[in-house]
């Protein structure tokens, strides 16, 4: 079997990214937005279950990665995940100057960089 390193980095990057997000993540962001007491029950549940949509997108992007690199047949997966992570990484590098935030208190963008540029060499290669 052949397999692309490059990709399946992507892989493992993407998988700690995605546990990063559920358990650090979880901790920081969705315990607190579920205690905060002022929100409206509406817009807590639906940000809430935008939280784990985005723990399953970061999940399966992980699992496209691992099938891109495992199978030469599975490239377009490949592509299609760096595509997402490409698109994360630019809206997390423009959000923070735009609301005036620190990238330290939104270090998101930044995770995704490496993925992006590991999906594109492993693609490429």
């Amino acid at each position: 079997m052949e397999m692309n390193g490059l990709l399946l980095a992507a892989a493992g990057l993407s998988a700690a990214v995605c546990l990063i997000h559920t358990f650090a993540g979880g901790r920081t962001i969705a315990v607190p937005l579920l205690n905060a007491a002022d929100l409206h029950p509406v817009p807590k549940y639906v940000a809430y279950y935008c939280w784990h949509i985005v723990t399953i997108v970061l999940a399966m992007i992980a699992v496209m990665f691992v099938l891109a690199g495992t199978r030469p047949e599975s490239l377009d997966l490949g592509w299609v995940a760096t595509a997402l992570t490409a698109s994360f990484c630019l809206l997390g590098l423009a959000v923070p100057p735009l609301k005036k935030q620190k990238y330290s208190q939104m270090p998101q963008g930044w995770l995704f960089l490496p993925i992006v540029v590991l999906g594109v060499l492993g693609g490429v290669s």
